[in-house]
């Protein structure tokens, strides 16, 4: 219980941080999904059962009630992602730093990728495509790199504390 506290409070300040102070200082395509790299150490590293679905989810209606897309986009990406990660996670090596900076490049160009589809299933808007993918990539490296700051950060944490 104390844990999924831990994890709501991150939640809530990776959200702050993410709507108000990163687009201050970075332009655009370069602000951090720090929500979804959330969701990929969830998937991932964590176990958090059924509980680690309904933040999944709750994490991606937050990023969609502050983004401005349709209520539910993120959310259903989210999710997706989150199990996927949960289904291959018995399937690999997850103390790897290096599986976490790749899951994460490979998680942000799913979550745009599904974010397209989804977009062209059930929107009538034409100019928000171009724009869509002319951010994918450089929104995948800076999720990388942020992973691999993060990942770096917590192994020297933990051989420091050894």
């Amino acid at each position: 219980m104390l844990r999924t506290l831990f994890i709501t409070l991150l939640m809530f300040l990776l959200l702050i941080l993410q709507v108000t102070v990163l687009p201050y200082f970075l332009r655009e395509p370069f602000v951090p999904n720090l929500l979804l790299l959330l969701v990929v150490y969830l998937g991932v590293k964590e176990e958090v059962g059924m509980i680690g679905t309904l933040l999944a989810f709750c994490q991606g209606l937050l990023h969609d009630t502050f983004s401005g897309i349709y209520l539910g986009l993120s959310g259903f990406s989210f999710l997706v992602i989150y199990l996927v990660l949960r289904l291959l996670r018995d399937q690999l090596y997850t103390d790897s730093s290096t599986l976490m900076v790749v899951v994460a490049f490979l998680s942000t160009l799913v979550y745009g990728v599904l974010s397209l589809l989804l977009l062209l299933l059930f929107s009538a808007a034409d100019g928000i495509f171009p724009t869509l993918l002319a951010a994918l990539v450089p929104q995948a490296l800076v999720s990388a790199l942020v992973a691999s700051l993060v990942t770096a950060a917590t192994s020297f944490r933990l051989q420091e504390v050894e």
